[in-house]
């Protein structure tokens, strides 16, 4: 008879059934941990997006590793409040704003069930180092800064109040929590403009693996460019699509493809029909895998419009097909790209159009065409999930001793200038 985790009152590493037999399946790492992932959203819901990829993807992995995991979010209208999917126990409550109440409540009256808390940050925690259990390890994963998103979408009064949240309070808050981020300049902006005294442990985005399509792919446009990504406000697709607009005359022959779904495709639609463009710009929405994969991979260049971002898996995604993007410098982004090698970076002072036209032209050489597609391949294929994952199994190790004692978060701070190898 197995021996029930949840009975043991801690963490048990490589658990064994009664008799000291090994079970059928190897134990993992995290044999008995019992691990809560809290996020704001959940893969499936209509405005997901890379941050719950990723949190999704680590709880794959960490179930692989033998842990239990229980993944708290928001519920949209239509959804079950619990179900089981990928190994993994869903629970959903609240709604956009009201999930930031009810998910510490859940966690208060559940904290002797967990070893270890994963509380994602996107903009808002969920202050889980308040409601755990005395010695439970909190993991505080931040994608990127929200400063600048609260004050260009929201009024000046309550931005500043999101500024303070996610300033003075979560620093005090999660001051002894080990903090992970997914880029390095995201870890530089949580230093200098949050002033996170935690160490900061970067754990980059993995990608899924994509089969390459043939470059024969009847997609139309010649050039054909892409938008690939949620259509939501914050990433500026207008400025994609507006692209056939301001190049019409010196690329009459280009056409833009917008694969993603959300709330601003109909203001997309009209725009492309006020800019008289309608007829150059393709609103494809959702796509299965094959279908994406082939608009995708048949595109000369990858645009994204987004000055917020904590990394960019549409970027990483599209590099796995040999694609380049173009994309602005700024946080996150300027890590996916590498400028001039794997695509390019918009600089303070340039226009989208003008980087763009300027890229298409460098990739109309069918030399240095191919020599960017190959680095592409080549800087996609060093991210994967089991990388992802196997870093945070590696941090959550670290944090769990023997009857549950954390490992104080000092002993994973990184040196000054030691490179973080994951």
């Amino acid at each position: 008879m197995s021996v029930d985790p949840a009975a043991t009152g801690g963490p048990r590493l490589g658990a064994r059934v009664a008799g000291g037999e090994e079970a059928a399946r190897p134990p993992g790492r995290l044999s008995g941990v019992r691990v809560a992932i809290l996020n704001f959203r959940e893969p499936a819901q209509r405005a997901a997006g890379g941050a719950e990829e990723y949190a999704w993807q680590v709880g794959r992995h960490l179930t692989g590793e033998g842990a239990s995991v229980s993944f708290a979010t928001a519920r949209e209208p239509g959804q079950t409040r619990a179900e089981r999917r990928d190994g993994i126990e869903l629970w959903r409550m609240g709604g956009r704003f009201t999930v930031y109440l009810l998910l510490p409540i859940w966690l208060l009256v559940n904290r002797r069930r967990f070893d270890v808390v994963v509380d994602c940050m996107n903009g808002v925690p969920f202050f889980a180092p308040l409601v755990v259990a005395e010695g439970t390890p909190v993991i505080s994963l931040v994608h990127h800064v929200h400063a600048r998103q609260f004050y260009a979408f929201f009024p000046r009064w309550l931005a500043r109040i999101g500024c303070f949240i996610e300033g003075p309070v979560a620093r005090l808050v999660y001051r002894r929590c080990a903090t992970v981020t997914v880029s390095e300049s995201s870890r530089r902006e949580l230093i200098t403009r949050l002033r996170r005294p935690a160490p900061i442990k970067i754990v980059p985005n993995g990608s899924p693996a994509v089969r390459p399509v043939a470059r024969d792919v009847a997609v139309p446009g010649d050039p054909a460019v892409v938008y690939l990504g949620r259509l939501v406000g914050h990433k500026r697709i207008e400025r994609v699509v507006s692209l056939a607009a301001r190049l019409r005359h010196d690329r009459p022959g280009l056409r833009v493809h917008v694969i993603g779904r959300g709330p601003e495709r109909d203001g997309l639609a009209a725009l492309a029909g006020e800019l008289g463009v309608a007829d150059r710009v393709h609103l494809h929405g959702y796509l299965a895998e094959p279908d994406k994969n082939a608009v995708l991979g048949a595109a000369v260049l990858n645009v994204t419009a987004s000055e917020f971002e904590g990394w960019g898996l549409t970027v990483i995604e599209a590099a796995g097909l040999g694609v380049p993007t173009v994309a602005y410098d700024v946080p996150g982004l300027r890590d996916s790209v590498r400028h001039g090698e794997t695509g390019w970076l918009v600089r303070e002072g340039e226009y989208l159009a003008d980087v763009v036209d300027r890229a298409l032209t460098e990739l109309a050489d069918p030399r240095r065409r191919a020599e960017i597609r190959t680095a592409c391949l080549r800087w996609a294929a060093e991210f994967t999930w089991d990388r992802t994952g196997a870093a945070m199994t590696d941090l959550i190790a670290a944090r769990l001793r023997p009857g549950g004692a954390a490992v104080p978060a000092a002993a994973l701070a990184l040196a000054p200038g030691e490179t973080d190898p994951t």
